[in-house]
């Protein structure tokens, strides 16, 4: 049983971690997905365990994970009012051109990464858009004016 408590423990720290640091820090995967796919091999690896390296005990911690891991997919999926606090809002980072300063302030991104990300969406220059959207997934969509 504590082999449970520790893994659910971590698994809540996990989770908490991965909200404050901010979707753009992490972008290739959710931040939530890749630091979960670091921590279970660190939990193959240590079994979770201070000095036990059993395969039951790593293999409890792994289920542990991964049981509240599809128990909060599915909480999303199923109460839509809580899909705010487990997933995230999208975030207007511009509108009609023109940048919103505090949401990026709060994202920790500056214009030029917006700039730089609309240039990869084939958009040159900042008043050819009407919304820039940061995503809950960490990757900015565009769309653009007329």
């Amino acid at each position: 049983m504590d082999i449970v408590i520790r893994a659910a423990v971590i698994f809540t720290f996990i989770f908490g971690l991965t909200r404050m640091l901010g979707r753009r820090e992490l972008n290739s995967l959710e931040p939530f997905d890749l630091i979960l796919l670091v921590v279970t091999g660190d939990l193959v690896q240590q079994g979770i365990m201070q000095a036990d390296n059993s395969v039951t005990g790593a293999l409890l911690a792994i289920s542990t994970i991964a049981l509240l891991t599809v128990t909060l997919s599915y909480l999303s999926f199923r109460f839509r009012r809580l899909r705010p606090t487990l997933d995230g809002d999208p975030i207007i980072l511009v509108e009609d051109g023109e940048t919103i300063a505090r949401n990026l302030r709060r994202q920790r991104l500056t214009v030029e990464e917006v700039q730089a990300e609309a240039r990869l969406a084939q958009i040159f220059s900042l008043d050819d858009i009407r919304w820039a959207i940061l995503e809950t997934n960490g990757r900015i969509s565009f769309v653009k004016r007329g």
